[in-house]
């Protein structure tokens, strides 16, 4: 089999998720990692047998680099993935694609100009339960999708926000909630309702003074092909109660995944502790088929590392697309449309008025 040589850029807590699926995996010769801090890429390089770096660039041509995963913060993830644009280097960016739709488009062109292959991490796809639902959508068993709902029920403690001198801060992270926890729930939305047209949104901090940025937002949404939607998603629940991503059909007929129970897993910090599952299912005659959904799928949660194994998954879909020159599961584009969403929500906040999509670039999306 032919192997790509791999690299990560960003040697914190995800990124160590994504140097262990680098090491295992078939297609990928892992062969370097690169941190702004020295140290944490040396212990991290010394761990699975790869390069240490502290600059990208001569990483990039001294290891002559094929692909590679971008885990550094997000207002950071531009530089590096336009970077190895320039050099002919395929860049899988972990989520959002960016803090800002200017750097999205910025790493869209570099990629297009280049003939490289442009990724986000989103690795909820690749869960049984909700390729399940995109299969039934897409075979037409309910009908259209009508109406998209998300329900985002979450908790993050103050130790969280002060694990990384990043977290918190509009200028370092980008955003709260809607640029690091719901950007997975609203790729999947919009994966099952397609494109928006409208967006109407608020946010607000409700009982994490110590941060700058949102632990809550709601949005109500109107999709161009005629669906409506609503997201709720929130921080501010503890202990953490369920996030959820349930579509209704034209026929009356409903699907739904609980893609996290409890508070979500922090990358590095915990693991993914309970199975996802399909919560809702009333497809005309098979609505018994629930609970053996379930049965199979916990099964299958008890077999494998679902952190790790997850992530490998993604990252696999993505070299396997360059080995095979066509696109990955989740594109840049798809990248994009999530970063166009969560600044929709974030302009009509600041604008009190519903916001029409498409939006051009927008510098920061947050702005008060």
């Amino acid at each position: 089999m032919t192997r790509l040589r791999t690299a990560l850029i960003g040697c914190g807590k995800v990124g160590r998720i994504h140097a262990a699926a680098l090491a295992s995996l078939p297609e990928s010769e892992f062969v370097a990692a690169c941190d702004a801090e020295p140290a944490r890429a040396a212990a991290l390089a010394a761990d699975f047998g790869a390069r240490a770096f502290a600059d990208c660039r001569r990483m990039l041509e001294e290891e002559r680099v094929e692909a590679v995963v971008v885990c550094t913060p997000h207002p950071l993830h531009a530089e590096p993935a336009v970077a190895a644009a320039q050099r002919g280097v395929h860049a899988l960016v972990e989520k959002p694609l960016a803090a800002t739709l200017a750097d999205c488009d910025a790493m869209l062109e570099a990629a297009a100009n280049s003939g490289v292959r442009l990724g986000v991490v989103s690795q909820r796809r690749f869960y049984e339960p909700v390729l399940r639902m995109k299969a039934a959508i897409e075979a037409g068993k309910i009908g259209r999708p009508a109406l998209g709902v998300v329900l985002m029920f979450n908790w993050r403690e103050e130790s969280y926000y002060s694990s990384d001198p990043w977290r918190g801060r509009w200028d370092t992270e980008g955003g709260g909630v809607l640029v690091n926890q719901a950007p997975h729930q609203l790729d999947l939305l919009l994966w099952f309702m397609g494109p928006v047209e409208a967006v109407t949104g608020c946010w607000a901090n409700l009982n994490h003074p110590s941060v700058e940025v949102d632990d809550t937002a709601l949005a109500q949404i109107r999709f161009a092909g005629g669906g409506l939607g609503s997201m709720v998603a929130s921080l501010a629940q503890k202990p953490g109660l369920f996030t959820k991503v349930h579509v209704h059909g034209t026929n009356g007929a409903s699907v739904g995944v609980e893609t996290d129970r409890g508070a979500s897993f922090v990358a590095g910090v915990s693991q993914i502790a309970e199975p996802p599952l399909n919560d809702l299912w009333t497809i005309p005659g098979e609505e018994h088929l629930l609970p053996r959904f379930e049965v199979e799928d916990r099964a299958r949660f008890r077999a494998v590392d679902p952190t790790l194994h997850y992530h490998a998954l993604q990252i696999q879909d993505f070299l396997q697309a360059i080995l095979e020159d066509r696109e990955p599961l989740v594109t840049g584009r798809d990248g994009r449309a999530v970063v166009e969403m969560f600044t929709a929500i974030y302009r009509s906040n600041r604008e009190r008025r519903a916001v029409r999509l498409p939006l051009s670039a927008e510098v920061p999306a947050h702005a008060p």
